[in-house]
């Protein structure tokens, strides 16, 4: 049944943090903007995240909006044990210096705020630190009912 609603996808991105050979990412369908005053975003992850804990030790992020012709590049950060970033075009974000992926709809750039638990899930807010927008006219990638849209 909840197949049947239909999601945004985004890329959450983070620096090496110490002793790490380079950037984690994972594709992610529960982004949502939570709090105006303050700023505030959150994401939701699994408990057993390979990528969680290196997000979380590096204490920042970077949501990455996707557009529809990016459904691979989704595919590419939702495997695990893969070089994510390899042949991906990406810049630093501004505050954190997260991979910011380049032709995405829009970017946040994040401090972890709090993370809660959510029964096999982490509920991770995010204070926005900094945000753009890139081809305001192209449409977003959606996931419905197991496919993109």
């Amino acid at each position: 049944m909840l197949g049947n609603f239909a999601t945004g996808v985004a890329v959450v991105t983070a620096p090496a943090a110490d002793g790490e050979s380079g950037p984690a990412g994972f594709a992610c369908q529960s982004f949502s903007s939570l709090s105006l005053d303050p700023p505030l975003v959150s994401f939701m992850v699994g408990r057993t995240s390979a990528t969680w804990p290196r997000i979380a030790r590096a204490g920042v992020f970077c949501v990455n909006v996707l557009a529809a012709h990016q459904g691979a590049l989704c595919r590419g950060f939702a495997v695990s044990g893969a070089d994510k970033f390899a042949g991906v075009a990406y810049d630093a974000a501004p505050c954190s210096g997260s991979p910011r992926l380049a032709e995405t709809l829009a970017w946040i750039d994040c401090t972890i705020h709090a993370v809660h638990t959510g029964g096999d899930h982490l509920i991770v807010v995010g204070r926005v630190d900094a945000l753009g927008t890139g081809d305001e006219d192209a449409a977003p990638l959606l996931f419905h009912r197991g496919r993109f849209l």
